[in-house]
């Protein structure tokens, strides 16, 4: 797809994201956990944290359907419990393996989608709750594709931004997912056009013809300045944020197919291969630092 030394496989890159949205649900369900409802005042309420409690140890303990059953109890006994219904979309979300067929892991996806809407109308300014459904909703747009739900994930981590500005993962969301988006747009349009051009084909290293980097540009390019812009911010809050370097160097490819002239092709190839090369060299230098020993 690209030179090996001089770029980062969009395939790995993909199995990374889903190691990585693993990672983020861990700790996530931590976060949760450490979240606190007021206090009980009635029965209910009190029997209600007492399910939370057997809910979270069930969950730690990698019973899923106790904890299920735990957190459905104290959301009952206790409608208004955000944490109820936080608790409960994390243990759906923590199930729910992207991409795989089948009615109930897509019931799962759905599930954890509508708990987390439920705490978001009760604090639209739950960011466990916001992560939640950014995270949930990229992991169910990849297969089947769909282009919307990346949209509606990307829109959360949006509604993150406007709550804590200074956070840089939601920026570095907005970024793969504009990535996301554009690339699978380019592979579209370089293979419709070689269909229709047989004896001319179009390798993925080279430009794109005239009409088709038009209309790339008229329909991605704005998303792909998004993308770019976003990474960036996410960089300039934490400027050793290798995943983000990695993204944009994959943007900055994306962004040379749509400039009509060789220099300023050449130009942002050279700015992605410098990143790949940054990239490698903080891998390098985390990688001999000393491990730090637990306490």
């Amino acid at each position: 797809m690209f030179q090996l030394r001089r770029s980062i496989s969009p395939v790995a890159v993909g199995i990374g994201l889903v190691i990585v949205y693993l990672v983020f649900l861990n700790k996530m369900s931590v976060a949760v956990v450490l979240a606190q409802d007021a206090p009980p005042q009635t029965e209910d309420q009190r029997e209600a944290r007492q399910a939370l409690n057997q809910g979270v140890q069930s969950f730690k303990n990698g019973q899923y359907g106790e904890a299920v059953a735990a957190f459905l109890r104290a959301r009952q006994l206790d409608p208004r419990s955000v944490n109820a219904r936080l608790y409960l979309a994390t243990v759906y979300a923590s199930q729910y393996i992207p991409g795989a067929p089948g009615e109930e892991n897509q019931e799962l996806g759905r599930k954890a989608v509508e708990e987390f809407r439920g705490v978001l109308e009760m604090d639209p300014q739950d960011l466990s709750a916001i992560d939640g459904m950014g995270s949930i909703l990229f992991q169910m747009s990849g297969t089947p594709y769909d282009p919307t739900k990346f949209e509606e994930s990307k829109s959360f981590h949006q509604r993150h931004i406007q709550i804590k500005p200074n956070d840089p993962e939601p920026y570095y969301w907005v970024g793969v997912i504009d990535w996301t988006l554009s690339f699978r747009a380019n592979n579209e349009l370089r293979t419709r056009y070689n269909q229709a051009h047989l004896a001319h084909q179009v390798e993925a290293t080279e430009p794109p013809p005239p009409d088709v980097r038009e209309e790339y540009v008229r329909d991605y390019g704005r998303l792909i300045d998004e993308g770019i812009e976003s990474l960036m911010r996410a960089i300039a809050l934490r400027p050793d944020y290798d995943d983000a370097m990695a993204y944009l160097n994959l943007l900055y490819r994306r962004k040379a197919d749509t400039v009509n002239y060789q220099y300023g092709r050449d130009e942002l190839l050279k700015m992605a291969d410098d990143l790949v090369d940054r990239v490698k060299e903080i891998k390098q230098k985390r990688a001999e630092q000393p491990t730090q020993p637990q306490r």
